[in-house]
């Protein structure tokens, strides 16, 4: 008996707790219900593995000091001198989005980074954070930036514009990249998954392709978070030290 694939079907918004406020639909989402998990499974991680630490770490312990080193490193190496200070914010961000990933393997669940919504509002805090800290730090001087240092100033005339265009562009390309690697993931494992329930006799070759797709998967979710937290690294050092 076939099945009628709807491979889409895992990406929609389907309200929990309708409410409204006036127009504005503010109902609790399964996309919130989510957001709230990932919170809570991130939250309880850090809490109890450093609730007891010990000297020699046991396995929750290591796990949360392995996170801590590898993005306090990433931040050293790509943000430059002056950046720990915004550890706390890329930790934040990359554990995140890695849970949200992560966790949207799991059967049934719901993927919140294949949202352009959710991935859009994450890249707006990074650019608008980022420039904050740009002029705040620099003032005036900030505008910099989008000055290359030791071009003639009639190719300054080509290259601002094109300066300004890449830098108003960074929440888009940065939101749309996390977006799309999820979004496409989700779809092909889920076509994929239907063609081994539906056509059961030859089942083997597309069964076998989904779980090759699952360790794609696996793979592109640890990648993706890390792609991001680290375009926030080199984000903040242009902010940080200019050209």
């Amino acid at each position: 008996m076939a099945i009628e694939l709807q491979p889409l079907e895992q990406f929609e918004i389907e309200r929990i707790v309708p409410l409204h406020i006036g127009k504005l639909d503010v109902s609790y989402t399964n996309s919130a219900l989510m957001m709230t998990i990932v919170v809570v499974l991130i939250t309880a991680l850090i809490m109890l593995s450093t609730r007891r630490a010990a000297l020699v770490p046991g396995r929750w312990q290591s796990i949360t000091e392995m996170l801590y080193e590898f993005v306090a490193d990433m931040v050293d190496t790509n943000a430059g001198h002056g950046a720990r200070q915004f550890f706390p914010f890329v930790f934040t961000l990359f554990v995140f989005i890695l849970f949200s990933n992560l966790l949207g393997l799991v059967p049934y669940s719901f993927t919140v980074t294949s949202h352009i919504i959710v991935t859009f509002a994450l890249a707006a805090i990074v650019f608008v954070g980022v420039t904050i800290v740009g002029i705040v730090k620099h003032g005036w001087h900030f505008l910099r930036l989008f000055v290359p240092e030791g071009v003639p100033a009639l190719l300054l005339l080509l290259l601002v514009p094109i300066e300004l265009l890449s830098y108003f562009i960074r929440p888009f390309t940065l939101s749309i990249r996390l977006f799309a690697n999820m979004l496409a993931g989700h779809t092909m494992l889920a076509i994929f998954g239907g063609f081994a329930a539906s056509i059961w006799l030859v089942a083997v070759f597309p069964l076998a392709i989904n779980v090759a797709l699952v360790g794609l998967e696996l793979l592109v979710a640890v990648l993706q978070a890390y792609v991001f937290a680290i375009l926030t690294c080199l984000y903040l050092r242009d902010a940080l030290h200019l050209h």
